[in-house]
């Protein structure tokens, strides 16, 4: 950016790692106006090598649990008053920057800025492209929008059950009015290129009805109404697939041909009507027709399956919900959390955490463990409280220790601090691409799954920021016992600090794991 001065906000850009964050990312850094404080990309990959990017820019983990997850593990490390989200897809303008801080010039009663979405399309678009047109006119979509961090925090962030893009900013923002703040529109302008599916596209977009289940039971029956989503075609698409069952189950007995075919008549008419509604705008090519034709048919029941598929998690979730006064004459339903304040599990880092640190520790007689550790694991132990361990050991990886070594160094520590239900251990390097190794999530869901509880339910306690963001990652919680080797932005970062060993443990027997 040219500008001279930094803004009070924070860029959070979730990635599956396409092409256009690099462009993006250079975008925000040159165009004018205010720099962004701090730019998080939320790396929303289930594995793969780490992301190579820009100096300057914080790379965090997400572990491929989707954008709500990964937009929660981003503005949960801002420390400004505004968080703007931004899709990896989109492209800013010269003057985004600017715009962004005109937009955020607003009085405290508004709680979120919307941009203007821009979408260029042909003049007979493609059923993709009609999709992505839609952004254009669409109510609070996160492609580039921005919060106050305050209000994320009131109402609790981004709900982690929608897995994927859909609905999860709808539901957000119905919260945040439910609340009591107005969500803005904004004059900056950001173009979203438009979708390019493959074959099927349109068909695999039908998951999102199981999401549709879970607004309507937060939300109330009127959602689309509120949420400006349209009226659906879920009622059209029940008798389309109604029909063709009918026509299956009735045309073997005599008796039932004619009810058959008409019911056979019926389908046909409905699907015909469908796909021609997809042709007529699109560009009437072969393959465009051919696509039209083959997921009109296969839509319907699709839709309806994902549809009760939902409607059957949402009954079966074992939630109490309060109904709260109605707000503007409209229900709003909050899911009480069920999580004890105690944790499932604590999961603690080895060295300087558990064990005085010495670089690749590989002689068992220099386990020396830090002040308290036997205190605070007896406690846990005698509260029910399930303990593991989750540790990176790249030494082994580096040829500085060996396997053995390793192991005999693990068993000294369990011999003066266990037992310990679950040792988790990555041996690999930063340049492996280990989806273990953190501040990847896989060490604290294994160390979960080995004893058995939910990640939700785990605390993880390290000295580093990738303790903390391995946790964040996995739907965990971490809280960061500084160190010597302990980075000062990684303090500023972290959401929960102690004074050490025993703080930690204190914190966390007696403040509820988010979930």
């Amino acid at each position: 950016m040219t500008a001279d001065d930094t803004a009070d906000y924070t860029v959070v850009i979730p990635t599956t790692g396409r092409d256009n964050l690099h462009v993006l990312l250079s975008a925000v850094d040159t165009c004018r106006g205010p720099r962004p404080a701090r730019v998080v990309v939320v790396d929303d990959r289930p594995g793969g090598p780490p992301l190579s990017l820009p100096a300057g820019v914080r790379v965090v983990c997400s572990g491929g649990r989707g954008p709500a997850a990964a937009r929660n593990a981003g503005w949960r490390l801002a420390r400004t008053e505004w968080v703007a989200f931004l899709d990896d897809d989109v492209i800013v303008s010269d003057t985004w920057a600017a715009d962004l801080a005109a937009d955020l010039a607003v009085g405290p009663a508004v709680g979120a800025s919307q941009a203007r979405i821009e979408v260029p399309a042909g003049p007979r678009p493609t059923d993709d492209e009609r999709g992505t047109a839609g952004l254009a006119t669409a109510r609070w979509i996160t492609a580039d929008m921005a919060y106050r961090r305050s209000v994320l925090t009131e109402v609790g962030g981004f709900d982690e059950r929608f897995p994927r893009a859909f609905r999860e900013d709808s539901d957000l923002a119905l919260r945040v009015l439910a609340a009591g703040y107005e969500l803005a529109r904004g004059n900056r302008r950001t173009m979203h290129p438009a979708a390019r599916g493959d074959f099927l596209a349109s068909l695999r977009r039908q998951a999102g009805n199981a999401d549709n289940a879970l607004m309507r039971h937060k939300h109330g029956p009127d959602w689309r109404h509120r949420a400006g989503a349209g009226p659906g075609m879920l009622g059209r698409h029940t008798l389309t697939t109604a029909s063709a069952l009918a026509a299956v189950l009735l045309a073997g007995p005599r008796r039932t041909r004619r009810a058959a075919a008409a019911a056979t008549g019926v389908w046909l008419a409905l699907t015909g009507s469908f796909a021609w509604r997809r042709i007529r705008p699109g560009p009437r090519t072969r393959e465009e027709i051919a696509r039209m034709l083959v997921t009109s048919a296969l839509i319907p029941p699709a839709a309806l399956a994902h549809r009760l598929a939902g409607e059957v998690r949402v009954r079966r979730a074992a939630r109490r919900t309060r109904v709260s006064p109605p707000v503007n004459g409209h229900r709003v339903t909050h899911d009480l959390p069920t999580t004890p304040l105690v944790p499932a599990a604590v999961l603690f880092d080895r060295d300087d955490t558990l064990i005085a640190d010495v670089p690749y520790l590989n002689d068992p007689g220099r386990v020396e463990p830090v002040p308290g550790a036997a205190d605070v694991l007896r406690r846990l132990r005698e509260a029910g409280v399930k303990v593991g361990v989750v540790s990176n050991q790249s030494g082994v990886a580096r040829g500085l220790i060996s396997p053995e070594q390793l192991a005999a160094v693990n068993a000294r520590v369990d011999e003066l601090l266990g037992p310990f239900g679950t040792w988790q251990v990555c041996v690999h390097g930063d340049a492996d691409g280990c989806p273990c190794r953190k501040p990847a999530p896989g060490l604290v869901r294994q160390a979960a799954e080995a004893l058995g509880v939910d990640p939700r339910r785990c605390v993880v306690i390290g000295d580093t920021g990738a303790d903390v963001a391995a946790a964040e990652a996995a739907g965990a919680r971490g809280i960061l016992v500084p160190t010597a080797r302990t980075r000062a932005e990684e303090i500023l970062s972290a959401r929960q600090v102690a004074t050490d060993l025993t703080d930690a443990v204190e914190l966390a027997m007696n403040e509820e794991v988010s979930t």
